[in-house]
C-alpha cells in the first residue's frame, strides 16, 4: 500500500510540474508593427534605420513575448534576431547578415505608449566584437 501511494504521489507531481509548464495565452502588450528609428553608434555616428517586429505567439505565454527583429540601416545593411518581452521591458539579440563584419550584439529596450496609441522604444546596445567593442542607442516611434 505504502508503494502504490508513493507512485500516486509521484505521478500527481510530474503532472503538476508538465501543469506548470505548459504555455498559456500571450497577455502581454503586442509591440509588433514597423518603426522609424534614430540612432548614435560610439564608432560610425549618428544613423536612420527601420525596426521591424513580428510576435511570435506560438513561443509567448502569459506575460512573456517573444518576437522576430530586424533592423534595416541604410548603407549597412539588415541586422537579423529575436527579442524576449516582459511588461515595458524587452531584450534583443541581433546580427548584420554579413557576417564578416562581426556587427552582432545584444540590448535592452524599454518600450512606452503615446496618447495616440502608438509605441515608441529607446534602446542600449552593446556589440562585444564589432572594431574591437561598440555601444550605441536609438530611439524609435512606431509608424
Amino acid at each position: 500500500m505504502n508503494r502504490l501511494c508513493a507512485i500516486t504521489l509521484s505521478l500527481l507531481a510530474a503532472a503538476a510540474t508538465t501543469a506548470q509548464a505548459a504555455p498559456q495565452p500571450y497577455t502581454g502588450p503586442d509591440y509588433s508593427g514597423t518603426y522609424a528609428c534614430t540612432g548614435k553608434d560610439d564608432h560610425e555616428g549618428d544613423y536612420t534605420g527601420t525596426v521591424t517586429m513580428a510576435l511570435v505567439r506560438g513561443q509567448s505565454s502569459g506575460a512573456y513575448g517573444a518576437y522576430s527583429f530586424k533592423l534595416e540601416v541604410p548603407g549597412y545593411g539588415a541586422y537579423l534576431g529575436q527579442a524576449a518581452a516582459h511588461g515595458k521591458h524587452v531584450g534583443i539579440h541581433f546580427a548584420l547578415t554579413d557576417q564578416s563584419t562581426r556587427d552582432y550584439g545584444t540590448a535592452i529596450a524599454e518600450f512606452t505608449k503615446a496618447k495616440t496609441g502608438k509605441w515608441s522604444f529607446s534602446k542600449y546596445y552593446y556589440e562585444p566584437e564589432f572594431k574591437g567593442g561598440n555601444f550605441g542607442f536609438e530611439r524609435c516611434v512606431q509608424q
